[in-house]
């Protein structure tokens, strides 16, 4: 008979959100286990009470709780689903998401603590978490974010237009308006550069970017496309011919590896754990955050240098296939059986 777990995290598609980790990857695995999820609810505090009260429902049932474990309010989801599992005897394995969570073992030592040294196992999808745990004297065992990459078809891009694709949550921390930014200026360079902003709202910095647009006079050439299905925008990628990355805080983003996988030259700020996957001028191009100069010169570098970008797609693309599901579900079994 299949193991049975229980998947605590935020699982908000059905709301408009991104798919987080719980749909990606728990998709995946109740192919071989079978799966209990929470909460899809949208209202955190009831998504909390929901959580919580799973846990004791099926407390003799299952074997493992998975916990995805983030660095703003979802971290006190895993500290109170972690003590609880804790108190019921049930092993527990937070799943470490937030680029911040360094910042947060440094803030609050104590509740990282209760999660992070009780648990059966830490698992890290980045080098870059695993060392910052490790520092901390925490055990982390690496298992990396995956994809299908059957499902991502790669395209070779002989030339590159000036047709920028942006993919992720329209929050803050990613920084969306430095994107809009990027195209003001390489506008400067080529009148007909295009910049496409796929994802939905979280935070109001939609709103921030198409105002900015406007103010910018550059709205005519950025479309928005709100949240799209995955095959949806993997389709759309077609149409463009290098990916940015302006995010402000990171551990190792699905969209960037999805980008490398498709094919399409990126530049990224150099955040979190994304130098852990993009090797600068290997894998891709890497600016500090906020350099909108630095960013727009880059593209530019591509854009005049398709052979050159041609090479660190292929590079990108050889990178990301050993994430494939195939060989990283091992790592998976292992941990579950």
């Amino acid at each position: 008979m299949n193991k049975k777990i229980m998947y605590i995290g935020n699982k908000l598609s059905s709301h408009g959100y991104t798919p987080t980790s719980i749909e990606t990857l728990g998709s995946l695995l109740q192919k071989d286990f079978i799966i209990y999820y929470a909460s899809s609810r949208k209202n955190p505090y009831l998504r909390m009470i929901e959580m919580m009260g799973k846990i004791l429902y099926f407390q003799k049932k299952v074997t493992f709780l998975l916990i995805d474990t983030y660095s703003t309010r979802s971290f006190w989801y895993a500290l109170c689903c972690s003590m609880l599992a804790k108190i019921l005897g049930i092993q527990y394995v937070p799943i470490l998401h937030g680029g911040n969570l360094p910042e947060r073992l440094e803030k609050n030592p104590y509740c990282s603590n209760l999660i992070f040294r009780h648990s059966y196992r830490n698992i890290s999808p980045s080098s870059y978490l695993k060392q910052a745990f490790e520092k901390k004297g925490y055990a982390v065992t690496l298992i990396p974010n995956n994809l299908e990459i059957q499902n991502y078809p790669y395209s070779k891009r002989t030339q590159l237009r000036p047709k920028l694709l942006w993919v992720r949550s329209f929050d803050a921390g990613y920084n969306p308006t430095m994107a809009v930014r990027v195209l003001k200026r390489l506008s400067q360079y080529y009148p007909n550069a295009e910049l496409c902003m796929v994802g939905p709202e979280k935070d109001g910095s939609l709103q921030s970017c198409q105002n900015l647009a406007r103010e910018l006079n550059v709205d005519h050439k950025v479309s928005f496309t709100g949240r799209l299905p995955k095959t949806e925008w993997i389709r759309l990628s077609q149409n463009y011919d290098v990916f940015i990355s302006t995010t402000r805080v990171d551990n190792t983003p699905v969209s960037l590896m999805e980008a490398m996988a498709l094919g399409l030259p990126v530049v990224s700020t150099n955040v979190g754990g994304v130098p852990y996957l993009i090797k600068d001028g290997k894998t891709g191009l890497l600016v500090e955050t906020d350099d909108i100069q630095m960013m727009c010169q880059k593209v530019i570098h591509l854009i005049r240098n398709p052979k050159m970008a041609s090479v660190m797609a292929q590079n990108a693309r050889k990178k990301v296939e050993s994430f494939d599901w195939k060989k990283i579900k091992h790592h998976w079994f292992q941990l579950l059986q």
